[in-house]
């Protein structure tokens, strides 16, 4: 008797929790949350808002303030870099085996030169000044 109940509540249990699915192969409906439809919208504009912001690239200068490959002396630059100049960009680029840390963003060479002399008092193995692509605001672009 307890084999019965117990085999007649699971196949209960299983027709109750299982869906029909049918297929009709000429349509197909999808029920879809309006609310997918705003993320996308939003999303769109928040792509095409930081891609106008993005800045541009143009040739400049930096300064290459360390050049070693031990990656815990280039952070610690990085960090020194930034404490005492934080209006500068720094740049860390691994270039196998070198950590790279390169500062700034100077469209001329006299602007790169007076920071090297400032950054050489902090940096004592020699800070130079190196061609490089540099990040350009569009505003800066427009008034040239």
């Amino acid at each position: 008797m307890r084999l019965f109940l117990v085999s007649v509540f699971s196949a209960f249990s299983v027709s109750s929790f299982s869906q029909q699915i049918t297929i009709d192969s000429s349509s197909v409906v999808v029920h879809k949350d309006p609310r997918v439809d705003m993320l996308v919208k939003k999303q769109a504009e928040i792509n095409e808002v930081t891609t106008r912001d993005a800045r541009k690239i143009a040739k400049g200068f930096r300064l290459l303030v360390v050049n070693t490959d031990k990656r815990e002396e280039a952070i610690n630059a990085k960090a020194k870099l930034y404490q005492y100049f934080p209006e500068l960009k720094s740049y860390l680029i691994y270039q196998s085996p070198y950590y790279k840390l390169k500062a700034g963003n100077f469209k001329e060479r006299k602007d790169a030169e007076t920071y090297q002399k400032k950054l050489t008092a902090f940096f004592p193995k020699g800070v130079f000044v190196m061609n490089d692509l540099i990040e350009v605001k569009p505003d800066d672009t427009a008034s040239q």
